[in-house]
């Protein structure tokens, strides 16, 4: 790589990562959202099975133990499960870019005072 590397191609980048955070912000507010409304919906849910259990019997004829309505609760709402981790993933996929973006401006900045003083060398 014998690129010459100029102030106004560092500029250029700056900007260009700029526009990628204010992207990745907005997208990371979404992910949040989506996440904390899919796990306020499952929890409830959740909290919904485990009570109907409560009035119910299993077919042994005994009251259902807690690890069973446990159990239960998260097989009949394994749809919401699923969901939350997926939504869960995304959003620790989201906070992955971002640092990412932010390694890439210490980068850039880090070149842009390496070519700086290069250019003041010569």
């Amino acid at each position: 790589m014998n690129e010459i590397i100029t102030p106004a191609m560092i500029e250029k980048r700056l900007r260009e990562l700029s526009k990628e955070i204010d992207q990745a912000h907005e997208n990371m507010v979404d992910l949040e959202l989506d996440y904390h409304q899919t796990k306020s919906k499952y929890e409830l849910a959740v909290a919904r099975t485990r009570i109907s259990l409560t009035q119910k019997s299993a077919p042994n004829g005994k009251n259902y133990t807690v690890g069973e309505r446990e159990d239960l609760a998260l097989i009949e709402n394994a749809e919401l499960h699923e969901r939350m981790g997926t939504v869960e993933a995304l959003v620790k996929a989201a906070r992955a870019n971002t640092i990412r973006l932010k390694t890439q401006v210490e980068i850039a900045r880090s070149v842009g005072t390496s070519v700086r003083t290069s250019m003041d060398l010569t």
